[in-house]
């Protein structure tokens, strides 16, 4: 990425790039790549106990005025929106739509309440739109059947987003499910790592043969880093490997590179009628777009967050 803008005066200086949601777990590894990029990044987090610094402000995603203030104050050359609730399993379903539809808007609207327009902007949606899709690998022209209130939420974002298409330059990206050290224990493959690492004699898990194309989150955030500086706008692109794997055959591998046997007990509480039985992507359009950013083995991934 070429990581420098020129002034008005015509000196050179560093892109100001914006990430909402930068605290959370996606957001930490890519501010990391941006940095390493040469970018100023200005962090955008939520919580009313951050202290505010140059480089990091407390934003309020469903605040109108806080979004208009940070955007008035940062004017980014880019900008990457990450905040949402992202956990499916969330006790409030409305929040689904406070955070992820109104909370986007509300970015949306205070671009241009201040009349910026930044060189690109990466939103973040979500694999889950796709709900039940019999495809083996789903790619972007797939029907949106969302099952749950977060998949729904992100499918009536994109398209209140794709409203916005003609008035600035804006990306969708659909990321499949992807893991990694720094997630949330209450998602399932840190759950399964941890019982393995600490050698447990048994977890309780729910439906154990669901399939995921699971990426690695240093390769998604290679990914979006990369996509910034692609020509794409406009659009919606998938973010996955095209590799599904199992509950079942994530739990063996773990097995096998621990040499840890863990007796799984299958708890029907953990069985949601609303999940999705394989979600396996197309990278293909990823891949076009992006040649240069490589997908990390999911073994891999399994050895690091172990290493932990």
């Amino acid at each position: 990425m070429n990581e420098t803008s020129i002034s008005p005066c015509g000196a050179t200086q560093p892109f100001r790039t914006l990430v909402t949601g930068a605290n959370g777990f996606t957001g930490r590894y890519l501010v990391e790549k941006l940095l390493g990029r040469g970018h100023t990044v200005i962090e955008a987090v939520s919580g009313h106990d951050e202290p505010e610094t140059p480089t990091r402000m407390r934003l309020d995603i469903t605040s109108p005025a806080q979004c208009r203030r940070v955007l008035e104050t940062v004017r980014p050359d880019y900008i990457v929106h990450l905040a949402a609730i992202s956990f499916v399993g969330h006790s409030d379903p409305l929040d689904f739509y406070r955070v992820n539809v109104i909370g986007t808007l509300n970015l949306l609207e205070a671009c241009t309440a201040i009349g910026h327009v930044p060189r690109k902007l990466l939103i973040a949606s979500s694999a889950n739109v796709y709900g039940n899709v019999s495809s083996a690998a789903i790619d972007e022209s797939c029907p949106l059947t969302p099952v749950n209130h977060y998949a729904a939420s992100k499918a009536a974002m994109e398209t209140m987003v794709r409203t916005w298409f003609d008035r600035l330059p804006i990306l969708i990206v659909r990321p499949f499910n992807y893991t990694g050290r720094g997630q949330a224990p209450n998602f399932l493959v840190p759950k399964i790592v941890s019982h393995f690492a600490r050698r447990e004699p048994s977890i309780e898990l729910g439906n154990i043969d669901i399939a995921r194309d699971f990426s690695d989150v240093r390769y998604v955030a290679s990914a979006y880093e990369a996509l910034l500086d692609s020509g794409a706008a406009a659009e919606t692109v998938n973010v996955c490997t095209g590799t599904p794997y199992t509950l079942r055959d994530i739990l063996a591998t773990a097995s096998d590179l621990t040499g840890h046997e863990l007796e799984v007990q299958i708890n029907p509480a953990f069985v949601r009628q609303t999940d999705v039985k394989t979600l396996a992507g197309s990278p293909a359009k990823l891949r076009s777009l992006v040649p240069a950013v490589e997908s990390i083995p999911f073994v891999d991934t399994l050895r690091w967050m172990l290493a932990a």
